[in-house]
């Protein structure tokens, strides 16, 4: 796990650490010092903490006047035990949100597992986005199923053509523009 990267070639277009708006604005981050880890496996050190003992985030663009976010996420996303989605939502989404951003993709292609709770902190982001949305990019099958059983995918738009999209070779704002194409085409 110490060889995955959040992705990096958007860093001309955005850093998250240089953003006064940014959650983690003047972090700074090691190329060769490892000190996160979810479980036993070290994780690269550009990963950013949300006080997770396994997930960990990046966000990789923001526009604000657009109004949407970038985030990569990497390890198991575990609301039942460490409740993910509420630091997710209180420490990260929140302190976007306050700044109009209220489109979010989330691409989760290394997330390994999901276990829910309940769905609380899913319906508050959803209720608060007004008309905004949240896709959910390139999760693997089985955490999407689970998404499914717990019924988080009513506050999600999340699977077919969305989980297929080859994301690293456009700009973040193409990628803005095919997710709300598909999330339009999707709620209306």
């Amino acid at each position: 796990m110490q060889d995955i990267e959040p992705f990096y070639n958007w860093r001309h277009f955005y850093i998250a650490s240089e953003d006064e708006r940014s959650p983690f604005f003047g972090r700074e981050y090691s190329e060769f010092e490892y000190t996160n880890a979810i479980y036993n496996f070290l994780i690269h050190p550009q990963w950013d903490d949300i006080d997770s003992p396994t997930l960990y985030i990046k966000i990789l663009a923001v526009d604000y006047d657009l109004g949407y976010v970038i985030i990569e996420l990497i390890g198991e996303w575990n609301d039942a035990i460490n409740n993910d989605i509420m630091l997710l939502k209180r420490d990260i989404i929140e302190q976007i949100m306050q700044y109009g951003v209220n489109k979010f993709i989330l691409i989760g292609e290394n997330i390994l597992n999901f276990h829910a709770a309940n769905d609380c902190y899913y319906e508050e982001w959803f209720e608060e986005i007004e008309d905004g949305w949240i896709a959910f990019l390139n999760f693997r099958k089985h955490v999407l199923e689970e998404f499914h059983r717990a019924n988080i995918d009513y506050y999600i738009v999340s699977g077919g053509q969305l989980n297929d999209i080859g994301w690293r070779t456009s700009t973040p704002q193409q990628l803005f523009e095919k997710v709300e194409h598909f999330v339009q085409k999707r709620i209306g």
